[in-house]
């Protein structure tokens, strides 16, 4: 098995973000990892044009984003983890699979929302390109009580 040397946490702020966060973080801190802390801001389901009102929208969102990234950090930290944060906006999947790649990561940890089939087509939601564009491990962490519910 690879040693987990470096290793990037994806939060969100969701149930299952910080369950993923507590994970990762108790794996970095078992593994002494080189951790890192990735927020981003996905615009593409609100994006309609340049107009004042997605611009608004976008600061909204922005912030809120960076604000998801601080309160991850702040939680790491007093758990006893040290992490460097990155912000990014754009495509979930690529952005985390940029990162990565660039950071040489071993191992990447996610929140899953589980949906259907069928919410997981109309919104465009598949972890498989994540998993086709990135070369360490991925661990998806489910909160259980929507991972029954989801069987």
């Amino acid at each position: 098995m690879t040693p987990f040397n470096r290793i990037l946490l994806c939060y969100d702020g969701t149930p299952e973000g910080q369950l993923a966060l507590r994970c990762g973080a108790a794996l970095a801190q078992q593994l002494q990892a080189e951790t890192h802390l990735l927020s981003i801001l996905d615009c593409s389901y609100w994006s309609s044009g340049f107009d004042v009102l997605s611009a608004m929208k976008f600061e909204v969102d922005e912030q809120a984003a960076r604000e998801t990234l601080r309160e991850g950090i702040d939680r790491l930290q007093a758990w006893g983890v040290a992490a460097t944060g990155h912000y990014s906006t754009g495509n979930a999947v690529d952005q985390i699979s940029r990162l990565a790649n660039s950071l040489k990561v071993d191992l990447i940890v996610i929140g899953h929302h589980p949906h259907g089939f069928f919410a997981r087509w109309w919104t465009g939601e598949n972890h498989a390109l994540l998993l086709n564009r990135v070369s360490c491990g991925v661990l998806f962490e489910v909160t259980e009580a929507r991972a029954e519910s989801s069987r």
